[in-house]
C-alpha cells in the first residue's frame, strides 16, 4: 500500500531545530524548553499499546517518542518514518541494539511501502506539522487517515492554535525565529485543527501544554468509517 504522494516542489524537509547544525542539540532544547515529559507521556497513555498492536511514527526525528511506546509495549510492531537522515542516525543510535526491532524509513510517508498485511492501527505524529506548508499539512494528514486500519487511532501532537497573547509572543520569538513564518502561522492561527476535523472522524482535543516555546495541542482522531 502507498498512500498519495506530496507535490514534488514540496519534498524538501525543515530538520529538527530549523537548521542543520542545530540538530544535535535538539534533544536537550525539547526537553527543556517544551514540557517534553508531559506530552510525550500523553501520547504513550491515550496510544494505550498492546501486543500485537502496528504503529507509525510519522516524523520520528531523534526517537525519542518511540523508544517511549516501545518501552510500553515490546510486542508491539513499530515503523519510524523521517526523512532527515541526521535525525535518523540519532534515533538509531539511541535504540542501540533494539534498533533492529523498528523497521526505519528514511523517506517521507508516502513513499512508505507496507508488506501484505501489515496495516497500522495506530500512528503518532509530534512536532512535525507546524514546520511544512498548508498543502503538506493536509497532505500528510490525509495519508495517515488513509493507511489506517479500520477503527483505527491518530495521535497528533504539535504547535497548533495559539490564544493567549503570551503563546503566541513565545511561539514567535522562539519556534518562529528557527523555522520561519510562513509555514507556522497557519498552525498558530488554527489550521490544522480546521484539518484534522475535516480529514477524521472524531477528532478530539485531548489536552494542551502551555510551553516555554508556546502551547502544544494533543489531538486524536479516528478513521472514517470502515474504508479500505
Amino acid at each position: 500500500m502507498k498512500s498519495a504522494a506530496v507535490p514534488p516542489k514540496e519534498r524538501e524537509f525543515t530538520p529538527p531545530l530549523g537548521k542543520s547544525w542545530l540538530t544535535p542539540f535538539y534533544d536537550r532544547a525539547i526537553a527543556v524548553f517544551t514540557r517534553e515529559r508531559r506530552w510525550r507521556r500523553a501520547i504513550v497513555e491515550k496510544a494505550a499499546l498492546l501486543p500485537g498492536d502496528k504503529v507509525i511514527d510519522v516524523g520520528c526525528g531523534t526517537g525519542t517518542l518511540l523508544r517511549a511506546l516501545m518501552a510500553n509495549c515490546p510486542e508491539a510492531g513499530f515503523i519510524g518514518v523521517e526523512p532527515d537522515p541526521a535525525a535518523l542516525a540519532i534515533a538509531q543510535r539511541k535504540f542501540g541494539a533494539g534498533a533492529d526491532m523498528v523497521r526505519w524509513h528514511n523517506g517521507f510517508l508516502d513513499s512508505l511501502e507496507l508488506s501484505d498485511g501489515w496495516r497500522p492501527n495506530k500512528i503518532v505524529s509530534s512536532l512535525v506539522l507546524h514546520q511544512v506548508p498548508v498543502s503538506q499539512k493536509r497532505a500528510i494528514l490525509d495519508q495517515i487517515e488513509n493507511l489506517l486500519a479500520p477503527g483505527g487511532m491518530a495521535l497528533i501532537a504539535d504547535y497548533m492554535r495559539q490564544d493567549a497573547p503570551l503563546m503566541r509572543a513565545l511561539f514567535r520569538s522562539s519556534v518562529q525565529l528557527l523555522d520561519g513564518v510562513k509555514d507556522t502561522q497557519p498552525s498558530a492561527d488554527g489550521a490544522v485543527e480546521k484539518l484534522l476535523a475535516e480529514i477524521f472522524a472524531d477528532a478530539e482535543l485531548l489536552d494542551r501544554i502551555h510551553t516555554a516555546t508556546g502551547t502544544i495541542s494533543l489531538w486524536r482522531g479516528i478513521k472514517k468509517g470502515n474504508a479500505q
